[in-house]
């Protein structure tokens, strides 16, 4: 069981999305309340999936594979949503989820040219996430449903600041592929 506990969290990471997009579009403050818990909730097992595979020694290919699609899926719908409703800027989104397909392409086409690229997670890297995951969580509750002033400036600042780190981190990932190249 305790083997399975990590891919248990991944796969719920991804369960949660349509919950969390029905919260989402529920107009009433506890749903807004309701959907950040779910996108916290979902972030935290982010951090600990990956970290009870490498304490506990059970990291496996389903793992691998799908942690960070589930991630990707999270972010992409949640930006999504607070685009539609005009939430999160259009800019610092399309950055966010063009540095993930581009990587994402990347890494799908260097595995079908058999080339092992190990581009380990850089501590740049922990920060975006961690910079996306708040900026998102400061977006989805604003300063409607806070009641906190200036929460909805905070929050776009922040998602423009996690636009340009991943740009940076998309790029460090990029010139390490490209060397891999030649």
């Amino acid at each position: 069981m305790q083997k399975n506990i990590p891919n248990i969290l991944t796969s719920l990471r991804i369960i949660l999305i349509p919950i969390l997009v029905s919260a989402f579009y529920i107009d009433s403050k506890i749903a807004h309340y309701t959907a950040a818990a779910i996108f916290i909730f979902a972030s935290i097992t982010d951090y600990f999936d990956g970290f009870l595979a490498r304490t506990w020694r059970v990291q496996s290919n389903f793992g691998k594979v799908l942690d960070p699609i589930a991630d990707k899926l999270l972010v992409a719908a949640t930006l999504m949503m607070m685009v539609d409703r005009s939430i999160a800027p259009v800019l610092p989104a399309l950055v966010i989820l063009c540095r993930e397909i581009l990587v994402s392409g990347m890494r799908e086409y260097l595995a079908e040219l058999k080339v092992k690229v190990s581009v380990p997670v850089s501590h740049l890297a922990k920060i975006k996430t961690a910079a996306q995951m708040i900026a998102i969580i400061i977006l989805l509750l604003g300063e409607e449903t806070t009641g906190i002033p200036h929460t909805n400036l905070i929050g776009k600042i922040s998602i423009w600041i996690a636009a340009l780190l991943t740009v940076v981190t998309g790029y460090g990932y990029l010139r390490q592929c490209i060397r891999n190249f030649n």
